[in-house]
């Protein structure tokens, strides 16, 4: 069965259309620092309203335990989104108390409310179905269809993603459908060749998508903290830089596998190494191999991937047809340990077949680091959604849609 989308649920003139958004986006004292998340939902938003919906949009951000709290709540991103959509954005202080009954059935055709923070509900998140359905039938009385447009969190089984779906007519929004049809061409006869570039902390946070993508990949580049733990594998010393110890068997099984299969695992040849994690730290670049051979000796931290392994990874991404990047290459929120990050998302830029940046941090550093998603073939807002796909992971918030 395909995915539905919008087309399926017929003439929405006039209609209560509940919108499922992504819009957990970053606050600093209740100002928004990266509105990518916000800017993504726009389109099908629009599309909505200029059919004469009248969209409400839900959402979570953070995770407030299940209790109202202040500093997570959506007032801030419904003044942002009212400013995308040039209109504004009525905002209703509860989920699914009387301001929001009264906020939803105030809409005119045309017209966009938010409701506030879905996880201010302890069941949206409960592990108990009963629960879960109980609080998608409480905001199910609110609309007359339903669509999913939160790709970040299709891979949870939530009141707001799952329980809704199945209580009203629903659909995909356009947001779901390009994501997914960019995983598509990830991993259905991907155009070669195909380089896969991995960063962040830890190499068990990145398990499924290497056991997934090895037998498809031509190359696989390694990058960020969990370098580290492929290093150690090698035998190599890495003085204090972070280590998943409980992975090294599975690393050198990683090494193994892609030399019997012919794919390229790239390793950096040079890190920056620094006395301390701090912006002002000490640092100098080190071989690979001899990190414990700087002036910090044992004490050394390995933040960054050095400037011969940038050069080396940007010449490997430029000359690919597919390239899907996840994980920042060091501590790039620290000016002198962003340069390794920098040169992976320059290269991406430059990709003359499809580059993608896989959400999350790596969303986060491309912007932070003064670039723009159109900028790159595609950006994802999916993260976790996106690499549990790459993994062959049952998506719920597709399936109740009709994927398969």
């Amino acid at each position: 069965m395909a995915l539905r989308t919008i087309e399926s649920l017929g003439d929405l003139s006039g209609k209560r259309v509940i919108v499922r958004c992504d819009l957990n986006v970053p606050l600093e004292a209740g100002t928004i620092t990266d509105d990518g998340r916000i800017r993504a939902s726009v389109g099908t938003i629009q599309e909505l309203t200029r059919a004469g919906a009248k969209v409400i949009a839900i959402s979570h951000l953070g995770r407030p335990d299940g209790t109202p709290d202040p500093k997570y709540s959506l007032a801030p991103v419904a003044s942002r989104l009212g400013e995308l959509l040039g209109a504004q954005v009525a905002f209703a202080g509860d989920t699914i108390g009387d301001v929001a009954r009264d906020v939803a059935q105030g809409l005119e055709p045309g017209q966009v409310a938010l409701l506030e923070n879905l996880r201010f509900n302890a069941d949206e998140t409960s592990k108990d179905p009963e629960r879960r359905e109980a609080f998608a039938k409480a905001l199910a009385a609110f609309g007359d269809a339903f669509v999913s447009d939160g790709f970040g969190v299709v891979h949870r089984k939530q009141a707001s993603v799952y329980e809704l779906a199945q209580l009203l007519p629903s659909a995909a929004g356009r947001l779901v459908q390009t994501e997914l049809g960019v995983l598509e061409r990830l991993t259905r006869d991907p155009a070669k060749p195909y380089t896969v570039v991995l960063g962040g902390s830890k190499v068990s946070d990145k398990l499924g998508v290497i056991d997934a993508l090895l037998p498809k990949v031509d190359q696989l580049l390694i990058g960020g903290g969990m370098l580290f733990t492929f290093l150690a594998a090698q035998g190599h010393a890495i003085g204090k830089s972070l280590l998943d110890a409980e992975q090294l068997d599975t690393v050198r099984g990683y090494l193994s596998e892609a030399a019997e299969r012919g794919v390229e695992l790239v390793l950096p040849t040079d890190v920056v190494v620094a006395s301390r994690f701090a912006a002002d730290a000490d640092h100098v670049v080190a071989a690979a191999d001899a990190i414990e051979s700087t002036p910090f000796g044992a004490d050394g931290l390995g933040l960054d991937i050095g400037p011969e392994t940038a050069t080396h990874f940007a010449e490997l991404i430029e000359s690919s047809a597919t390239v899907f990047w996840n994980g920042p290459m060091g501590v790039f929120e620290l000016e002198p340990f962003a340069a390794g990050t920098k040169a992976v998302a320059e290269a991406l830029t430059k990709v003359t077949g499809l580059g993608v940046v896989g959400g999350g941090d790596s969303a986060a550093a491309v912007r932070q680091l003064g670039f723009h998603d159109d900028q790159f073939g595609h950006v994802s807002t999916g993260g976790g959604a996106s690499l549990e796909f790459l993994e062959g992971k049952e998506l719920p918030g597709l399936e109740v849609l009709g994927w398969q």
